[in-house]
């Protein structure tokens, strides 16, 4: 029984290149070997010697009698043969899970995300520097799922596509740097982006996290225009907008309005076209707890997968029919020299 368990673990990848293990009997059978009727020249001695040989063997066996192939030459035909059939060594399986959802972080890198107003450790820092201590908490509580991360500014850039490799995502995430991006907001842009990386990986449920502090102010596409063929695609969006937020009446709305203030009805919209919810964020504590409500909204059940470490072993075969090619070589100069 132990060593039935051994053998499980051994098998070979192709093992159909047996089917050629008769090849060379058949290659001997059909086609005749070409006649040597090429004598050397200034040498008649060595051309007596010869002749006389094979007289002598055509007095021993008939011309007609096909000749066997030599043992050696058939051990080095099995042995290229086990080469080629791959066989392999399969080691303990490892578990992983996998919850069939594809997630997409959003994150505004424009200038106003620099403005101190979140509390973290007992210090002020800036809205990214927050942003990035709670993100990379929630993307280590989301695994089994595909993450990517889309960056944007007065533009959008895929930092990272869909993948299962969450560490990459949240050291790209902590790469981020604010203005790389340029120093606007294109909210509309950052969902076009994702979208059309969404078409090209539409096997699984999607959901597009996306953070701002502002309102769109830069790209070509419109946030609620986006925000409508999200829904139609199956795209779900969750909108959190960052920071303090001023509320402005009378004559002082008119003289500090700024372009830059969080579009609060319009992140509203967009939530409400995808099914998905809306959530403002004024401190880092209320930041924590809204990625906490995603992740419990997401939350899915994981399947338990394995895959199976291999080895490959043709290395084995291969090596020993060099070594026995060595030999057939050793021998067919020694007998010359005989």
């Amino acid at each position: 029984m132990h060593w039935f368990n051994i053998w499980q673990n051994f098998e070979f990848l192709w093992p159909w290149m047996a089917a050629f293990l008769p090849l060379p009997w058949l290659v001997r059978r059909v086609l005749k070997p070409v006649a040597q009727q090429q004598t050397p020249l200034l040498a008649p001695h060595i051309v007596q010697r010869v002749s006389a040989s094979f007289a002598e063997e055509s007095l021993i066996q008939p011309n007609n009698r096909p000749k066997r192939i030599p043992g050696l030459f058939i051990a080095l035909w099995v042995l290229f043969l086990l080469a080629a059939m791959r066989p392999v060594w399969f080691l303990t399986p490892t578990p992983f899970t996998s919850s069939g959802k594809d997630m997409i972080l959003a994150v505004d890198l424009s200038g106003s995300m620099q403005k101190a107003d979140m509390y973290l450790g007992g210090h002020d820092v800036d809205r990214l520097t927050a942003v990035k201590s709670v993100v990379a908490e929630f993307i280590e509580q989301r695994q089994g799922d595909r993450m990517g991360l889309v960056v944007f500014g007065s533009q959008a850039f895929l930092q990272s596509p869909l993948t299962y490799d969450l560490q990459t995502v949240k050291t790209l995430l902590n790469e981020a740097e604010i203005g790389m991006a340029g120093n606007n907001t294109a909210i509309g842009d950052a969902i076009g982006l994702t979208l059309k990386h969404r078409i090209k990986n539409r096997q699984n449920e999607a959901v597009l996290v996306l953070l701002t502090d502002g309102s769109n102010t830069a790209g070509k596409v419109d946030p609620l225009e986006a925000a409508e063929k999200a829904g139609e695609l199956g795209l779900k969006i969750y909108t959190i907008g960052v920071g303090q937020v001023e509320h402005r009446t009378g004559l002082d709305a008119f003289l500090k309005s700024s372009k830059s203030d969080m579009d609060l009805p319009s992140l509203k919209k967009i939530a409400e076209l995808t099914q998905g919810q809306f959530f403002l964020a004024n401190d880092t504590q209320q930041l924590q707890e809204i990625y906490q409500a995603i992740n419990w909204l997401e939350s899915v059940e994981h399947e338990v997968h394995s895959y199976r470490l291999r080895t490959e072993l043709y290395v084995w075969p291969l090596g020993l029919a060099f070594i026995l090619s060595l030999l057939l070589g050793w021998l067919k100069l020694r007998k010359a020299g005989g």
